[in-house]
């Protein structure tokens, strides 16, 4: 049996550009893809702290160390610049997977750069 678990996830992040016009997607730093193990083209959930939406999205890389969080194509409609998201990837494992397994977690202060 498979189940499905976090596998990462990047926390409270902030949304610097709305981009409508783009045909979809999330833009994320490469350095915070890099850092969660996630990478591009990658299916993402997010969730929206300042409106509760929560949707699926994929993922585009953003120049690196830019802080970049845009929103692109139909997602624009789902936040606005200045909102708090929290960007989940989850991934499938054999129940001998888990057994010490925990999820990558990187926390983001408001200019999207690391915490500890």
């Amino acid at each position: 049996m498979l189940r499905c678990l976090l596998r990462a996830k990047i926390h409270r992040a902030t949304v610097t550009d709305s981009n409508i016009a783009y045909e979809g997607s999330l833009t994320i730093d490469e350095t915070l893809l890099s850092a969660a193990g996630i990478r591009p083209y990658e299916q993402i959930m997010i969730s929206n702290l300042n409106n509760g939406e929560r949707f699926e999205t994929y993922v585009i890389p953003g120049p690196k160390d830019s802080g970049v969080i845009c929103l692109n194509g139909p997602t624009a409609r789902k936040g606005a610049v200045g909102d708090i998201i929290i960007i989940f990837s989850y991934a499938y494992y054999a129940e001998e997977e888990i057994k010490d397994f925990f999820p990558i977690i990187i926390r983001l202060n408001g200019n999207n750069r690391m915490v500890k």
